[in-house]
């Protein structure tokens, strides 16, 4: 496998409220081969969305593709990912350290993020809501 294209999200409700990761990783072929789907108990979505980010690089790992596309709707952690906002916030950094520690497992320029409209991250978004919704109704 040399490149997967992974979407990412986290949901917080009241943020910080009831949180939920959402994954959807896909091959070369647009072929969804796995989905993560987390409850995280209170959190804030900026957590969520790191938390999401993690265990989709985690996944990724396992495949040990040449590349990998990640698609997140936060522009805020994409921009911190990428360097062109800090990260101030003390809770956000080691989330931020455990990401840029698991992307430094790939070659430099093999791991690249993309800011996407919530629209087109239905999936992940919709298994982030669906973690929480089994937690908290009881489903």
């Amino acid at each position: 496998m040399t490149r997967l294209s992974i979407y990412t999200d986290g949901a917080s409700r009241n943020n910080p409220g009831e949180a939920g990761i959402g994954v959807v990783i896909k091959n070369e072929r647009g072929e969804t081969i796995e989905t993560l789907s987390e409850y995280l108990g209170i959190a804030t979505n900026n957590v969520a969305e790191y938390t999401a980010l993690i265990r989709a690089l985690e996944a990724a790992q396992k495949r040990r593709p040449q590349e990998v596309d990640l698609y997140l709707d936060s522009q805020l952690a994409v921009r911190q990912m990428t360097g062109v906002y800090k990260v101030k916030h003390p809770g956000i950094i080691p989330l931020v350290q455990r990401a840029q520690q698991l992307c430094r497992e790939w070659p430099r320029g093999a791991v690249r993020f993309h800011h996407i409209p919530r629209d087109e991250n239905s999936e992940a978004d919709a298994l982030a809501n669906q973690a929480i919704d089994k937690k908290t109704k009881k489903v």
